[in-house]
C-alpha cells in the first residue's frame, strides 16, 4: 500500500519502477531521449504512485519562478479584478501564473503577503500600496525581487511604476459638471493617506478654480473606506448638510453607487434634484438604476502593462532594462447621472 502520509518523491517512483532517478528525470523533463516501452512504463508508475514533480524545487535550481504576485488594496472592487484579468493575460503568454492576493486597504495585511512572497521567492510582485509610509515595500526590497507599483506613482525611483494621471481626472469631473451648470459640489472622498484620493480632489480644485469659482464651493465628505457602505453612509451625511450642494463627485464608483443608494431612498431625485459622477466606470457603473457618469480607467491595460514591465525587468534581457513610469490618460464617460441640469 502506498504512504499517503506523505508526498511521493522521484527516487520513490525510480525504485518502483525499477530504473535510474535519471531516467525518471528524463521522462519528466526530456522524454525524447527515453525509449518508447520505458517512457510508457515510467509514466505508468507516475500515474498509480500520484506522483507530482515539485515546481517550486525545480524553480529554485533554475533561479527562476513561474509565479508573479499581485496584491491589491480590494478584490471586492471590480477594478482590481479588471487590474488582474490584465496582467493575467500578460502572464499566461509568457507561460506564467499569477497569484493574487487582497489586503484590503491594510498595511499590517500588506506586510505579511510581502513576506510570504519572499519566502516563496516569486518572480515579482505587482502592488497597489496600503502603507502610505512605503516601508513595507522598502522591507521587501531588500530581498533582491522586483516590484512594480500598480495604479501608483513609484516617487522613489525604485522600481517601475503603471499609474492613472488621477489629477486629470478629478478635473474631467469637475468640468463636467460645471458645464451643466452645477456650482455647489461635494467631493465624498477615501482614507486620505491614498494619493489617488487626493490627487482627484486636486484635479476637482484646478477645474474649479478655471470655472472662476473658489474652493469653498467644494464640501468634502471623508470615507473610512472605499466601498458601498462607506459611500450609503456619506449620502445620508449630504442629505444632512444645511446648504446642500446640486452635484457630488465621488473618489471610486462603489462610493458613488452607495451615495446613489441613500439619495433614492429619500426621495431625492438623480440628476434633478442631485448629479452624481463617479471614478473608474466599473461595469455596476453602467448597470446602475440610474446610470453612472463616470471617470473611466484603463483598469486591464494597468495590470497587462505592470506584468510587462515586469516581464521586461526578469526576463532573458534584465540587464538592459530601465525603470519605467508609465502614466494613462482617463476619460470621462457621461450617462445619466448627470444628464440634467440643477
Amino acid at each position: 500500500m502506498t504512504d499517503t502520509a506523505r508526498s511521493v518523491g522521484i527516487k520513490d517512483v525510480a525504485r518502483e519502477a525499477g530504473v535510474s532517478v535519471g531516467t525518471v528525470s528524463n521522462v519528466i523533463n526530456q522524454p525524447d531521449r527515453v525509449s518508447p516501452a520505458t517512457l510508457q512504463h515510467v509514466r505508468g508508475v507516475i500515474a498509480r504512485l500520484g506522483y507530482v514533480r515539485s515546481e517550486s524545487a525545480r524553480q529554485l535550481r533554475a533561479g527562476h519562478s513561474r509565479i508573479m504576485a499581485l496584491l491589491v488594496l480590494d478584490m471586492g472592487n471590480p477594478f482590481f479584478v479588471d487590474i488582474a484579468r490584465g496582467a493575467e493575460r500578460t502572464a499566461r503568454a509568457a507561460g506564467l501564473g499569477v497569484m493574487v492576493c487582497n489586503s484590503d486597504q491594510n498595511p499590517r495585511d500588506e506586510a505579511d503577503y510581502l513576506s510570504l512572497f519572499a519566502e516563496q521567492r516569486v518572480r515579482g510582485v505587482l502592488v497597489t500600496p496600503a502603507d502610505p509610509s512605503g516601508t513595507n515595500l522598502r522591507e521587501f526590497r531588500r530581498h533582491g525581487i522586483p516590484s512594480v507599483l500598480v495604479d501608483r506613482v513609484a516617487g522613489d525611483g525604485a522600481g517601475c511604476s503603471v499609474s492613472v494621471d488621477d489629477v486629470v481626472g478629478g478635473s474631467l469631473a469637475i468640468r463636467h459638471l460645471t458645464a451643466t451648470g452645477h456650482r455647489t459640489f461635494a467631493y465624498v472622498s477615501g482614507p486620505s493617506h491614498l494619493q489617488q484620493v487626493r490627487d482627484r480632489r486636486e484635479g476637482a480644485l484646478l477645474a474649479l478654480a478655471e470655472a472662476g469659482l473658489p474652493a469653498s464651493a467644494l464640501r468634502e465628505l471623508p470615507a473610512e473606506r472605499l466601498d458601498v457602505a462607506s459611500g450609503r453612509d456619506a449620502g445620508s451625511r449630504l442629505l444632512g448638510l444645511p446648504d446642500r450642494p446640486t452635484a457630488v463627485f465621488c473618489a471610486n464608483d462603489l462610493l458613488a453607487l452607495g451615495v446613489l443608494q441613500a439619495l433614492y431612498a429619500a426621495g431625492v431625485r438623480v440628476p434633478e434634484d442631485m448629479a452624481i459622477v463617479g471614478y473608474d466606470d466599473i461595469e455596476f457603473a453602467a448597470a446602475a438604476t440610474v446610470p453612472l457618469t463616470s471617470v473611466r480607467q484603463p483598469a486591464v491595460t494597468l495590470g497587462a502593462k505592470a506584468a510587462e514591465l515586469l516581464l521586461e525587468e526578469t526576463g532573458d534581457r534584465a540587464a538592459d532594462h530601465r525603470h519605467e513610469h508609465v502614466v494613462l490618460q482617463p476619460e470621462l464617460v457621461v450617462r445619466r447621472s448627470t444628464l440634467a441640469g440643477p
